[in-house]
Formats: C-alpha cells, sequence, structure tokens
C-alpha cells in the first residue's frame, strides 16, 4: 500500500515531496524576472500592496524582524530601513535562486550591517522561541504545503508582544470583480509569462495556487488557531489582495 500523502500543486494532485520540488522550480525559473513580472501583472500596484503592509507592522528601530519567502527582497529593503543599524532583518526563502536576487538587491541597495541571509523551510524555522518582534510573509504561504505548521512557527519564534503579517493574493469580495480577475488570471496572466519570462506554466501555476489558497476568514481562523491573538484583516484591491495580522500576547 502506498502511505505517500498527497496534496495540491495548483490544480494537480501530488505527493507532498513533490510538491516541494516543483514550486522550487517554479521560482529558479522565475527569479531573474520576477521583479519585473511584479510589475506588469500588477501594473505596480504590488508596490502600495506591500507599502500598507509595512504600515501595519509597527516595527521600529533596534527590533529584529524574521521575512520569510523574501523573494527578491522587496518587503526585507523596507523593513532594514525601520530598524535601522541597531536592528536585524533576517531575510528567508527556501529557493537559493531567489535569495541570491534578493542578496545582489540589498548589496546594491546598501543593506549590509543589519541584514543577515538564512535558506529554510517555513515549517520548521532555525531559531529559538522568542527571537523576533515581527515575522512578516509577502506571497509565499501559499506555496508552503502545510501552511498551518508554518504558522505555528511564526507564533513560536514571537517575543511576546510581537506581530505576524502574512501579505497573499486572496479572494475578491465582489462577484463582477471576481469575473474579472479570473479572465486575467488564466487568460492574461499565463501569456504574459510567455512573452516576459518564457514560461507560461510556471505563471498557470502562479494563478491556480491563488485560488486554492484559504480565502480570508478560513486564513483568520488558521491563524488562530496556531495561537495568534487580535487577528484582522485588511483587504486591498477589492480582496484581490489581503493582509492578516496577528499578535502573540
Amino acid at each position: 500500500m502506498n502511505d505517500d500523502k498527497t496534496t495540491h500543486f495548483g490544480y494537480q494532485t501530488v505527493g507532498e515531496a513533490d510538491k516541494a520540488e516543483r514550486v522550487r522550480g517554479v521560482f529558479d525559473s522565475v527569479a531573474t524576472r520576477y521583479d519585473l513580472m511584479n510589475d506588469l501583472m500588477s501594473l505596480g500596484v504590488h508596490r502600495l500592496w506591500k507599502r500598507f503592509a509595512m504600515q501595519l507592522t509597527g516595527v521600529r528601530a533596534g527590533q529584529r524582524v524574521l521575512d520569510l519567502a523574501s523573494g527578491t527582497g522587496d518587503l526585507a529593503v523596507r523593513l532594514a530601513g525601520l530598524v535601522g543599524p541597531a536592528g536585524l532583518v533576517v531575510m528567508s526563502d527556501i529557493n537559493a535562486a531567489m535569495l541570491a536576487q534578493g542578496r545582489d538587491r540589498m548589496l546594491d541597495d546598501g543593506r549590509v550591517g543589519n541584514v543577515r541571509y538564512a535558506q529554510l523551510d517555513a515549517e520548521a524555522l532555525p531559531f529559538p522561541a522568542g527571537s523576533f518582534d515581527c515575522v512578516t510573509i509577502g506571497f509565499g504561504l501559499r506555496n508552503v504545503t502545510h501552511k498551518e505548521r508554518a504558522l505555528a512557527e511564526m507564533h513560536r519564534v514571537l517575543r511576546a508582544g510581537g506581530r505576524a503579517l502574512v501579505l497573499e493574493f486572496s479572494h475578491p469580495t465582489a462577484a463582477p470583480l471576481k469575473a474579472a480577475y479570473d479572465l486575467y488570471s488564466f487568460q492574461v496572466l499565463p501569456r504574459l509569462g510567455r512573452l516576459v519570462a518564457n514560461d507560461e506554466a510556471s505563471y498557470r501555476y502562479l494563478a491556480e495556487s491563488i485560488r486554492m489558497h484559504p480565502d480570508q476568514e478560513t486564513l483568520k481562523g488558521m491563524m488562530e488557531a496556531a495561537g495568534f491573538e487580535r487577528c484582522d484583516v485588511h483587504n486591498l484591491t477589492g480582496g484581490v489582495v489581503a493582509v492578516h495580522r496577528g499578535f502573540r500576547l
């Protein structure tokens, strides 16, 4: 009897170990064009989403922050500016190619003294309990196989009074927007990926992974189950994107 556990990779059902390899392949493929595609896909609006998320962090000078699924460093570079020279940002990703892109960006931006880099799995963080004032993850949770484990780990490594923020694609709240969003996601986005990044399949996976991600209330419930308190949800662009925030009290 085959006891291998399965999960979803977009709309496909795959083995859990196979999903990790496939996700790695997606981001190996898109790493060098990732920032350009973000600008094209969102018409630059992703910068406003990230700015809003930073406002919710409450991060102050001298604090310690863990940024999971850092990718090319959009959140990490902002966080490094907030914590200042006396603080620390740990920029992390499971994917080496993405982390290398982010590290190059940090060096180009002059962020050296207050940034560290770690290739790690969000489901098993190699840090002691209570290590950070804030944990962030931007557009990465949907790619995690066991989201509940990642959320529990985020809670564990926070100090008392710390907070976690999940910035992620979500579910539009209005029916007309949902119809337009589906058309864009499944017709326009893969073609854009083919033309700009020469990779239609990865961007089709992106659209499918968004649809498979828990909706706003479900994810809020998952955060509460992981131990977070005072959880709130902030819908952006009609729920196309949402910021979930929770505190360790």
